[in-house]
């Protein structure tokens, strides 16, 4: 057991959480965090309607009877998305844990607590975990600089940004970009936090529905594997640095345009690689913490190695140096 008050408020065994990600957050992965003691998130709008997230909810329960959630990444899109039906299935799935990011999810927090359901948002900065905690987030995901996908724009690391965060925040608070293992888990509760979130570490897993050539990519890239894209729009998303990724960057700085950028960047590329394994089809997201990560263990392997390490550190390492 390693205590805090996210696992309270959450039923789960462990201040973990694998985090909702794009083609990548299905049941196998969800249901084999949850069964390891942890909290893993069906990320919703991989599914492509709102009927096949309530099979694939389904799908997680007959494989855990874990605690587990369902991401909900609410942002405005080329082609709009049905967001109230997406909640309306959620609600009917009997989930009771959900992981809002994107826009201020204040407009459904109603439906959701009428229904029980505790909401978790993702936030990039301290004004907006103050704001989430003022209208009504049962927790915060604070996601500093070293993140995969989107960052924000005050490039904050986490060394600052979590111990600022937690000077003002009252509410449960996980640490998210960077984290891979227990040294990251300790760093996060002397800071403030209650918990971590990680996404690129559990891509590299057995678990994780995408291509091995992936899961080996993340495992043989470092720290410095990742490029920025969209910065000249303010709309900053950390991907692999691959030759995709290299493309829209020297198309930012020609001064082309989003509508003309978009086509080499589409998500449905991104698909592809993760079926396919060609890592130069298309961006993909993945954080700094590929510097941390050197094999691909069970999702059990990893949460229980994470935990024992951070016992050990917490109950020798730092015990000693206190006493």
């Amino acid at each position: 057991m390693l205590k805090t008050r996210f696992t309270e408020m959450f039923g789960v065994q462990y201040p973990i959480v694998q985090g909702g990600m794009q083609w990548v957050g299905r049941a196998e992965l969800t249901a084999a965090v949850a069964n390891a003691g942890a909290l893993g998130f069906l990320t919703g709008l991989t599914q492509p309607t709102p009927e096949d997230l309530v099979k694939e909810v389904k799908r997680c329960r007959d494989m855990t009877d874990k605690p587990f959630g369902v991401n909900l990444t609410i942002l405005p899109t080329l082609v709009p998305r049905p967001y109230g039906e997406y909640i309306d299935a959620i609600i009917q799935s009997g989930v009771k844990i959900v992981e809002t990011a994107g826009n201020n999810p204040k407009p459904f927090l109603p439906k959701f607590k009428e229904a029980g359901i505790k909401v978790i948002h993702k936030c990039t900065s301290v004004r907006h975990g103050v704001t989430a905690e003022r209208i009504g987030v049962d927790a915060i995901s604070m996601d500093g600089f070293e993140c995969a996908g989107h960052p924000g724009e005050d490039d904050v690391p986490n060394l600052v940004l979590l111990p600022a965060a937690a000077n003002v925040i009252n509410i449960p608070m996980i640490a998210s970009g960077g984290f891979a293992d227990a040294r990251g888990l300790v760093a996060a509760l002397a800071l403030g936090c209650d918990g971590v979130n990680m996404g690129t570490r559990f891509m590299a897993t057995k678990e994780a529905p995408i291509h091995q050539k992936v899961k080996e990519a993340i495992v043989g890239a470092d720290e410095r594997s990742t490029a920025l894209i969209f910065r000249t729009m303010r709309n900053t998303s950390r991907v692999f640095n691959n030759s995709v990724a290299k493309k829209a960057i020297e198309m930012e700085h020609e001064g082309k345009t989003i509508a003309e950028i978009g086509p080499i960047v589409s998500g449905q590329k991104g698909k592809v690689v993760y079926e396919t394994g060609d890592l130069e089809h298309g961006i993909w997201s993945a954080g700094t913490c590929m510097g941390l990560i050197q094999d691909i263990p069970t999702c059990k392997e990893l949460v229980d190695r994470m935990v024992r390490e951070a016992k050990d550190i917490i109950a020798k390492r730092l015990a000693a140096m206190a006493a």
